[in-house]
């Protein structure tokens, strides 16, 4: 399921840092802009604590994580949308994700220098989001001069309702506002969705903080909370120096060592990785045998049969039934022979919505 978050913001805000956390693949990072000429790609491993438990009960031959992919794209800078400092190939590189980590500069340092000289995050946001909010308001601009005509004399109802669409974006974006902050009614998704709009991709503000805010942060993150309070998005707060340094460290007792130095339970990339997770409304389903535990991504609100096409899709064509297990329950009772006694394994059909953390076993016919 080739699925992308794509990390953007100004250059030198981090991202590349960041990135390279993140990742094995390492992106150039320096001290000057436009260091990331190509989009950076890793696929990155997303961290589940309830494989460590079912490896535990199960003993298997090996154990599966699942995957999301990170994009690093090159710092984006006033006069992008036309095509200043490579804008239009970075706006595109934006386009071909499926939802956004803008990283914003909540740290002061004055070894590293700034754009724009003054370290000012919501200044920052609201940089990037005009040169997005442009290129969305070209796209909408070109969308209407090609169906206004036919929807106003015209008797074709998906015209209309596309002309419809496209006038609320219109006025939206010319207020300044993201096209996220549209409220879409269920009829209209796919419609919506066909325009590709960059701002109405869901996105997760990632505040770049120094070692001491890490915990409770700064004045810059409280600014970037007032700045998104009315946004339909999320924030996270992230020492990226820090990060770096817990990636150097190869034992893994070393790495919570330093974490409880630092007062936090997890490393802040593992908040990331699920969180970018979460913002592309993904969930994950297990299958739990002595040859393999293996995590499964499936999109929220999957029924069964499609939950199994993310296996093959002899699965999905085939299906005939879903044998499913509750994570607690397996955990609580310690095996799959166990839950059959007990009545927790149930038997669902192709109408079965899939749960997060259910365990399954598919039973097809091709």
């Amino acid at each position: 399921m080739a699925l992308k978050c794509g990390i953007v913001g100004l250059p030198n805000v981090g991202k590349s840092t960041l990135f390279n956390c993140l990742s094995s693949a390492k992106a150039q990072s320096a001290n000057f802009p436009f260091c990331t000429i190509e989009p950076n790609l890793g696929v990155i491993t997303v961290p589940d604590e309830r494989l460590t438990k079912l490896e535990e009960l199960v003993k298997p031959q090996r154990v599966v994580p699942t995957t999301v992919e990170i994009v690093d794209i090159a710092g984006l800078v006033r006069g992008a949308s036309k095509g200043e400092g490579l804008g239009n190939k970075f706006l595109g590189n934006i386009r071909e994700t499926d939802a956004i980590i803008h990283v914003l500069r909540c740290f002061e340092n004055e070894n590293i220098t700034h754009v724009d000289e003054t370290i000012n995050p919501v200044r920052d946001k609201e940089t990037i989001d005009i040169e997005l909010q442009l290129k969305d308001l070209e796209t909408v601009e070109s969308r209407i001069t090609k169906v206004e005509k036919q929807a106003r004399t015209g008797n074709d109802p998906e015209a209309k309702r596309m002309f419809r669409i496209l006038s609320k974006y219109k006025e939206v974006l010319m207020e300044g506002k993201s096209a996220r902050t549209v409220e879409v009614d269920p009829s209209d998704a796919a419609a919506v969705k066909s325009l590709e709009l960059l701002t109405n991709k869901p996105i997760l503000y990632v505040c770049n903080v120094d070692e001491p805010a890490v915990i409770k942060g700064n004045a810059h993150v409280e600014a970037v909370k007032e700045a998104i309070k009315d946004e339909n998005s999320e924030m996270l707060m992230i020492a990226a120096a820090t990060e770096a340094d817990i990636a150097e460290l190869d034992d893994f007792e070393e790495r919570q060592m330093f974490l409880d130095d630092l007062g936090l339970k997890e490393a802040g990339v593992s908040k990331l990785i699920k969180s970018a997770y979460k913002l592309l409304q993904l969930e994950t389903y297990f299958t739990a045998g002595v040859k393999e535990v293996r995590a499964w991504t499936y999109h929220k609100g999957s029924k069964a049969p499609q939950a199994a096409g993310v296996i093959h899709s002899d699965f999905e064509k085939g299906f005939i039934r879903a044998e499913v297990i509750k994570y607690n329950d397996f955990i609580t009772l310690g095996s799959e022979l166990a839950c059959k006694e007990a009545g927790k394994m149930s038997i669902e059909g192709k109408e079965y919505v899939v749960t997060d953390g259910d365990i399954m076993h598919f039973r097809f016919n091709v």
